[in-house]
């Protein structure tokens, strides 16, 4: 079973929801992104954003994060259901991220994907490229993170690629 098999092109998948912590952005940020209005509550209210807010980089890994949770619980249910579930591969990478609003310690992000397309590569080894819209929605509805992303299937051991 393909990819595109299982979800038509246009249906948005919700992947999860993660809700930000002072903690977790501190954390994550005093480790990879640590610019004042993402490690210090106080110093934040000077800059531009008002207060303490998430690295747009931790977004993109919770999105990350809720994306292999949700293959994860897929894989499992495509397998009780009698159905080999796509092998999905790495990303050969994302293109046009947005980080469009800031996420605040309190707000809950719902992460969603929207399945664009599907093609065959060929080269050394031939695959299936999908590209997906890749979306992180607030508590209020609206859009804090957009990104076309990219994912690599590889076709079932049974199945002759095209």
């Amino acid at each position: 079973m393909r990819m595109l098999d299982l979800y038509t092109a246009g249906t948005r998948l919700e992947l999860g929801s993660v809700t930000f912590t002072a903690d977790d952005i501190v954390r994550f940020a005093e480790k990879f992104d640590p610019q004042p209005f993402h490690v210090d509550a106080e110093a934040a209210k000077s800059y531009v954003f008002g207060a303490l807010c998430a690295s747009g980089w931790h977004t993109c890994a919770n999105w990350m994060k809720s994306f292999i949770a949700f293959w994860g619980h897929e894989t499992k249910r495509l397998t009780a259901d009698g159905i080999a579930p796509p092998k999905l591969g790495p990303s050969p990478g994302f293109s046009d991220l947005q980080w469009l609003k800031p996420v605040y310690a309190g707000d809950t992000i719902t992460y969603f994907m929207t399945p664009l397309e599907s093609r065959i590569v060929q080269g050394r080894h031939r695959y299936i490229l999908n590209s997906a819209l890749s979306e992180g929605v607030n508590q209020h509805g609206e859009a804090v993170l957009r990104f076309k992303s990219n994912l690599i299937e590889f076709f079932p051991d049974e199945e002759q690629a095209p």
